[in-house]
């Protein structure tokens, strides 16, 4: 038993050195993001969106959808852009705010009638001569986006074109540097190296120009650029340059160094990363976003629908376009996330990812892993799985708090996997050095056995020595307050199993139970030391709290153990005339209690310690109770529990439990214990004992009945 403590340091010792370096490794892991904690920080967030999707509060944004009805009447995409162009002055007479078209157009109108009839050799000469007479198809889309100060949308692309790029002015300002133009620098921004724009002739007759490119982050897409870098010339998104055409307001970036802060478009100020995106929070797909473009067309929608909206101009007919993936789970067309994006800027909904969550994340990481690091390897199995269930559900909730109140993003996929997996390392590792130990541990059992058989001749006079210093059960016969029954049984010639009793002032009866780690004659050495050391810090201090002198024996036993053993003891202090009793337990089996009106079996589980010269300078305490008149204490060494029979079976508690239920309160403490003995010996048949037996039973009759004796003899 003694050799246990060295070896379970140095296995606590291993565990906290790996698990240190597991714990950092993985804290850096959080902190740096990688493509992999990307990924699973998409995911989270994509998942805290489909459970809260936003909720919308405004509808600053109307979508007139060239769509299947649309299409049905007018003929298939694409229409003479003389028909869109009639479809924005439509649009215009309803006073929207702004329109927007979301169609490139970088070629000519193929259905335009001179494109239709230039190649037809049959023409009549009269007709070929008045030909380039008849206006342009782009030529009547251009004055209809003119006079309505229609909008625009350009294509970021990765390769040059040869296409003229239009942008409104963008003045770039630093708050620090007040009065000073900057410029964010290329890593800053969104970068493309050119644009794709519609027919210079309808380009030029815009009254703005959007860029409705976006790069999804794994096929979906959870952020927008506000602005980008087209070749080096800011350009705004769509949704933006609608508001600076609505407002009429001058667009500007405000940066702090080389990160964007915010783009602002007159008085409207919107926060942005440090890169000039934003990210979408998105609600679920709702039809009074559209109207039909037929609708508006045949003067069918409500009047005033439009008015004073920024509407958008977009494809929705089946096969004109391609949905694109969102975080809730529904494919939304582009027109519809420019839409979102407008509402988002209305009501201030974008989310954000805060610049400091990322280290906050790995700094809580770091905190409930070292939580965990501390408590596996100490707890029980089932406590610590509690503490990681509640290490991950409980900033889980944290973090779902602060999204749906203050739409802030902290990522805790990421730190919960690996609080996950950490905590798998650390069972993994305490399970095997906990093998490792108890290996260890039979393997130096077994070498003390041997030792104690080659010495066997030599104990015997110390068998008879040791049992002569244990007290007789007798010697309180005449008190008729108390009954006791005394055995100690040990495993060898000598044994380290001690138990006393003996008087103190006041009708007090003192008593000890223990256990030495270890067997043989050392044992038994150290069990005598232990047994008078304890005693005698008793009877100096006699009126000390039991608790008080568990510490105070602790420390006389440890001052002189070169062999380092320890000692497992119950110690308990009696008033033999109230029946209140104090003790305290270093390690040792919980005792029985049997109540003469109970018939249910009760353990002492409180006043609990380390065993005696296991733990230096520990300071015990003591715990009380009051016994009841006929109560009986049944106190036993775990040579009971242990004792096996031929087969190599166990006694176990359940047996001791079983026959100290059938004795009952009623049996005299002698009894108890010449039961016990005798049906853990007829339980062994003959086996050898694998340890020391004690057992001490201690039955309180009540107070002092006339004729008892005067006190309690020591």
């Amino acid at each position: 038993m003694n050799e246990s403590v060295g070896p379970a340091a140095s296995r606590s010792g291993r565990i906290r050195v790996i698990g240190i370096t597991a714990l950092l490794a993985l804290t850096l892991l959080i902190a740096l993001e990688t493509p992999l904690t990307a990924g699973l920080s998409a995911q989270w967030f994509d998942a805290m969106q489909t459970i809260a999707p936003r909720t919308v509060h405004a509808l600053p944004a109307t979508i007139v959808a060239i769509d299947e009805a649309s299409l049905a009447e007018i003929g298939q995409w694409p229409w003479p852009r003389s028909k869109l162009a009639k479809l924005v002055r439509a649009i215009h007479e309803d006073e929207p705010l702004a329109i927007a078209v979301d169609i490139l157009m970088p070629e000519p109108d193929a259905l335009s009638p001179e494109r239709a009839l230039e190649d037809d050799e049959s023409m009549d000469h009269a007709v070929a001569s008045a030909l380039p007479q008849v206006r342009r198809n782009d030529k009547i889309l251009a004055e209809a986006l003119g006079k309505s100060h229609a909008i625009l949308v350009l294509a970021g692309s990765h390769t040059p074109t040869a296409n003229t790029l239009r942008a409104p002015p963008i003045s770039v300002r630093d708050p620090a540097h007040s009065g000073t133009a900057t410029t964010p620098s290329a890593p800053a921004l969104v970068q493309y190296q050119s644009a794709v724009t519609s027919l210079d002739v309808l380009d030029g007759a815009a009254a703005g120009h959007g860029l409705i490119s976006v790069d999804p982050e794994g096929g979906v897409i959870r952020r927008v650029p506000l602005v980008a870098s087209v070749h080096g010339t800011l350009v705004p998104a769509l949704a933006i340059e609608m508001l600076r055409v609505a407002v009429k307001a001058p667009l500007r970036v405000l940066t702090r160094g080389t990160s964007v802060e915010s783009v602002a478009v007159g008085d409207i100020v919107i926060p942005t990363e440090h890169d000039g995106e934003d990210r979408i929070y998105y609600s679920h797909r709702r039809e009074d976003r559209f109207v039909s473009a037929i609708d508006i067309l045949r003067g069918r929608a409500e009047p005033g629908r439009l008015k004073e909206q920024l509407v958008i101009v977009g494809l929705t007919g089946l096969g004109l376009i391609e949905y694109q993936n969102t975080p809730i789970g529904e494919r939304m067309l582009g027109s519809e996330i420019h839409a979102q994006i407008l509402e988002n800027i209305a009501d201030q909904a974008f989310l954000t990812r805060p610049a400091f969550a990322r280290g906050l994340e790995a700094l809580a990481f770091l905190l409930l892993g070292a939580m965990l690091l501390y408590a596996t390897p100490r707890w029980k199995p089932q406590f610590s799985a509690l503490l990681a269930l509640g290490c991950i559900v409980v900033p889980a909730l944290a973090a779902f708090v602060a999204f749906r109140s203050q739409r802030l993003l902290f990522d805790w996929a990421t730190p919960s996997l690996s609080l996950i997996l950490f905590f798998c390392g650390l069972l993994v590792l305490t399970l095997a050095e906990a093998t490792r130990q108890k290996r260890q541990l039979e393997r130096v059992v077994q070498q003390e056995r041997e030792q104690s058989a080659r010495i066997a001749g030599e104990l015997d006079a110390a068998h008879r020595i040791q049992t002569a210093t244990l007290p007789r059960d007798d010697l309180l016969a005449g008190d008729d307050r108390i009954e006791l029954g005394a055995i100690m049984v040990p495993a060898r010639e000598t044994g380290g199993d001690l138990y006393d009793f003996f008087g103190l002032p006041e009708d007090r009866l003192f008593f000890l139970i223990g256990d030495v780690a270890g067997k043989g004659l050392s044992a038994s050495i150290f069990m005598a030391v232990s047994k008078a050391l304890y005693k005698s810090a008793t009877l100096r201090s006699p009126r000390m709290d039991v608790g008080e002198l568990m510490s105070i024996a602790n420390a006389e036993i440890s001052r002189d153990n070169p062999e380092m053993l320890f000692v497992t003891a119950f110690a308990g202090i009696l008033d033999l005339n109230s029946g209140e009793l104090s003790y305290c337990n270093a390690g040792q089996e919980n005792p029985y209690v049997l109540r003469p009106a109970n018939a249910s079996l009760e353990r002492i589980e409180d006043g609990d310690g380390p065993p005696l010269c296991s733990v230096s300078d520990v300071g015990y305490r003591g715990a009380r109770r009051r016994m009841h008149p006929g109560e009986l204490l049944c106190l036993i060494t775990d040579g009971v529990t242990d004792a096996r029979n031929p087969q190599g079976e166990l006694y176990g508690r359940a047996r001791v439990d079983d026959l100290l239920q059938r004795l009952g309160a009623g049996a005299s403490a002698r009894a108890v214990a010449d039961a016990l003995r005798a049906d853990v010996a007829a339980f062994a048949a003959g086996a050898d004992p694998t340890d020391d037996l004690s057992i001490l039973v201690l039955k309180w009759a009540g107070p002092r009945v006339a004729g008892g004796a005067d006190e309690v003899r020591s």
